[in-house]
């Protein structure tokens, strides 16, 4: 099909509601289109050239719930680029696999949250899809299979740039891209949101751009094969709330209701034993020979309100607040003197730019092996599964070892980046108008043998 522009003002719109100025037609539809602009005027593509370079171009961030991390890191970067850019950028968050593909990608969350519930499992996953020839083969496989339907959830978006916070959205994007002609015009970026521990499917060597949490990431990249050019040491993404909090720690307990006074220890009850493990460590900060409370308890549940429930049930002999899901976790860090925590990286990261010493009480096997060592090897925190240990060690840290406590504080803001999520979307910014900004058409069809 040829659509001729008699003048550059009056095929204008047109020309944008047929091929969709961004590259993959007017829409979803599987159908492929071949469009062939013709402009009879040279001043046509001068302004065509323009109204790209001025209009909202749209970001596209992959992600899925496997473990919380990974949306985490896809809204602070949603968030960054709406308070760095405006309305220069429109950022969609999506589950491409889940919308538009069917099983295995479909079902991502449910077989993570399975495996990890059986740990076992987990682990063997994990380190026997690591070697590449494995995974490889495996995600060619999937990206024949469904190439047509990642297509189509592309299409859906019209992406300028993708943005990857998942090792499993990277092979099958980066192909079809490349089979419609469109990878030197889509800008591809990955960014890690494992802290230090990363299994080897996040490091494909297609992207432009790979953004590392840590020098240990950084060092597993390049044994990996990706270029120095192609890598970025930042930090971990975290919601831009964290780093703009200005409320002082006195004006958030005032806020949040919490005593005053009182040294405050934040237990994140996702993990673990979280009822026995806030008993024992209530018991601990209760002086039994002065008959007051030498610390109070705050206990996060996200969204288990039969715990919740459960807690709200207890008598505690110290001031103790139970809450479920937050939104405004900066609040509650910025309030409190310590955290109970499994070595998650999202909450490691928020821990650091705190302040928070860090008591590590569990971690997934595989990707938060290495968080563990990452915290305590730094003066930032310890490790114990034995809820009496984190008892007794919280208890010391609010009365016979303040000194300790305030170094583990400093050492974990020396651990920090509270601008990664900026530099990030910054350097992304930045290196997409480095390139080619012209209006890009869908040119051909998928190859033959997978149509």
């Amino acid at each position: 099909m040829v659509v001729k522009a008699a003048s550059p003002r009056e095929s204008i719109d047109k020309v944008f509601e047929r091929v969709g100025v961004y590259g993959f037609g007017g829409g979803c539809s599987l159908k492929r289109r071949k469009y062939v602009i013709e402009y009879e005027e040279d001043e046509c593509k001068t302004e065509m050239e323009q109204i790209c370079s001025d209009r909202t171009k749209n970001v596209l961030i992959l992600m899925s719930d496997t473990g919380g991390g990974h949306r985490a890191s896809a809204e602070a970067i949603r968030a960054a680029f709406q308070l760095e850019f405006g309305d220069k950028y429109r950022v969609f968050v999506k589950d491409v696999w889940k919308e538009y593909t069917g099983w295995p990608l479909n079902d991502l969350e449910g077989q993570y949250k399975f495996m990890v519930n059986h740990g076992k499992i987990w682990n063997v996953t994990y380190h026997t899809t690591s070697p590449k020839w494995v995974h490889s083969v495996y995600l060619a496989a999937l990206a024949v299979y469904y190439a047509k339907e990642v297509e189509a959830g592309l299409m859906e978006y019209k992406p300028d740039i993708i943005i990857t916070v998942h090792p499993l959205m990277q092979r099958i994007p980066i192909k079809v891209l490349k089979w419609q002609n469109l990878d030197k015009k889509v800008l591809f970026v990955t960014v890690v949101t494992d802290l230090t521990t990363c299994h080897r499917t996040w490091f494909e060597p297609g992207v432009t751009r790979l953004y590392c949490p840590s020098t240990e990431v950084t060092k597993s990249a390049l044994l990996d094969g990706l270029e120095e050019s192609q890598l970025r040491l930042f930090g971990l993404p975290i919601r831009p709330s964290f780093v703009r909090s200005v409320q002082s720690k006195d004006d958030l307990r005032l806020e949040l209701k919490m005593d005053p006074e009182l040294p405050a220890a934040l237990l994140m009850g996702l993990f673990g034993p979280v009822k026995k493990t806030a008993q024992i460590l209530a018991d601990a900060l209760y002086d039994k020979k002065l008959e007051k409370p030498i610390g109070q308890l705050i206990i996060i549940c996200g969204r288990n309100e039969t715990l919740v429930t459960t807690l709200r049930s207890v008598t505690w002999k110290i001031p103790v607040m139970v809450r479920g899901f937050e939104n405004e976790m900066q609040k509650w860090m910025g309030a409190c003197d310590c955290i109970i925590t499994k070595a998650g990286p999202g909450t490691i990261a928020e821990a650091f730019i705190c302040g928070l010493p860090i008591i590590l009480n569990d971690y997934i096997p595989g990707q938060e092996k290495g968080n563990v060592p990452y915290v305590v090897d730094n003066g930032a925190g310890i490790f114990t599964r034995d809820p009496h240990k984190i008892a007794r060690n919280v208890a010391e840290w609010f009365t016979t070892k303040k000194d300790e406590l305030k170094r583990m504080s400093e050492n974990a803001r020396k651990m920090a980046k509270p601008n990664a999520v900026f530099d990030i979307v910054n350097d992304i910014h930045k290196l997409y108008w480095q390139r080619n900004n012209a209006p890009y058409m869908l040119t051909s069809t998928l190859p033959n043998f997978i149509c």
